[in-house]
């Protein structure tokens, strides 16, 4: 599945993208979180954040549920 194509992903914003990988907001689907996590890679927030959002990242990307 291509995140980038999905309404999630479409409709993401920063914050929602953070709460969602993180946890305090609740995702409504697995590919909500998905989605945020590719979001958050793809405008490289992710990787301005704690070291644990970028491992996580490079691990989805290694795990091949989101895209380089």
């Amino acid at each position: 599945m291509n995140l980038r194509e999905t309404v999630e992903y479409k409709a993401m914003t920063p914050y929602e993208a953070t709460g969602y990988a993180e946890g305090f907001e609740e995702a409504e689907s697995e590919t909500q979180i998905l989605a945020a996590w590719q979001y958050l890679h793809d405008t490289r927030i992710g990787y301005q954040l704690q070291g644990h959002f970028g491992r996580t990242i490079t691990d989805l990307i290694e795990e091949g549920h989101i895209e380089a």
